[in-house]
């Protein structure tokens, strides 16, 4: 496959929102000063410099990342390391989730030119593994379905030795979506179960704890070989008997890597955090997700669905 040159197709840095232009360090520091944090919640800004180059090629070419979008406070360390979360689809999200710093707005049509342009970014920025997620898009018929295949072959075509994670919405329970989607066979199907059944009122409203179960079975069911992936935030006022009863939903619905992180407030309008788990409690999580027999488990206060993916793939397959 030919990459196209952004000029030749008429891209238009300026209709891209001021998030994009934000400096690299602002996730970092407004996590920073949001609240008093714990000692074990303290970032590094990461290297200023390889930072810098990491915004603007992604600037360049027009990218919108999750790692500025949802303020993740592992930016600094992802960025200085030539590493980020490609977010398609747009900026703007159809849901408004309690936990979630993506703006929600009417979005705008899909930018046809976007999965080349991902594939672009991830080719100059040498990826081994691509990690690719999206706004919910519901109001279109497909979820934007077909706009991820066109982004998964592009990726494809420009790096065709690189391993895709992707993590995807739960297409409102369309399942021809998500046959359209799997098809791709991705190396990793993610989609973060993100909270306990009796938090989802508040904390993923217009969401389904069943239906994101059911489409985590489904795609074992397309194909077996796919590895499942999800992904739970703690401290949003959960019980860890509740979480512990997550874990279980998960494995009996054929997940084979689980992620758990610390929930951190992106903004003081949305959900308070109920508590800061230490790393000890991340730790005894951890072995009890192990000891259920998940082939991964990422557990920490920093851990995020797609923070040292590509290394924890290779260590749940013993590369």
């Amino acid at each position: 496959m030919q990459l196209i040159p952004l000029d030749s197709v008429g891209f238009d840095r300026e209709a891209w929102t001021d998030t994009l232009r934000v400096g690299a360090n602002d996730a970092h520091r407004a996590l920073q000063n949001a609240e008093k944090l714990p000692d074990w919640l303290k970032t590094k800004a990461g290297k200023f410099r390889q930072m810098a180059d990491t915004d603007a090629l992604l600037r360049e070419q027009g990218i919108v990342t999750v790692c500025q979008e949802a303020r993740c406070p592992n930016i600094g360390e992802c960025w200085s390391h030539s590493t980020a979360t490609f977010m398609i689809g747009g900026e703007n999200c159809t849901r408004n989730c309690g936990f979630c710093n993506v703006s929600t707005q009417k979005p705008l049509a899909l930018d046809a030119t976007e999965p080349q342009r991902v594939a672009l970014a991830a080719q100059k920025l040498g990826l081994k593994y691509v990690v690719i997620t999206s706004v919910d898009r519901d109001d279109l018929a497909d979820g934007g379905a077909n706009h991820w295949v066109q982004t998964i072959e592009s990726v494809r075509a420009a790096l065709p030795d690189a391993k895709i994670e992707i993590l995807t919405p739960d297409w409102r329970g369309n399942w021809d979506n998500l046959a359209i989607v799997a098809a791709t066979r991705p190396d990793v199907y993610n989609h973060n179960i993100e909270t306990v059944p009796s938090l989802y009122k508040w904390v993923r409203p217009g969401s389904s704890y069943a239906r994101s179960l059911e489409l985590l079975r489904r795609v074992k069911d397309f194909d077996s070989n796919i590895k499942t992936k999800s992904g739970l935030m703690l401290g949003l006022g959960e019980e860890t008997a509740e979480v512990i009863c997550v874990l279980e939903d998960l494995k009996a619905h054929g997940v084979d890597f689980v992620t758990i992180g610390q929930y951190l407030r992106p903004t003081p309008r949305h959900l308070p955090v109920k508590k800061y788990y230490p790393p000890s409690e991340f730790d005894e999580l951890r072995v009890i997700g192990e000891k259920m027999g998940f082939a991964m488990v990422a557990s920490g206060p920093f851990v995020r669905s797609s923070y040292h993916a590509g290394e924890d793939f290779s260590r749940a397959q013993g590369l």
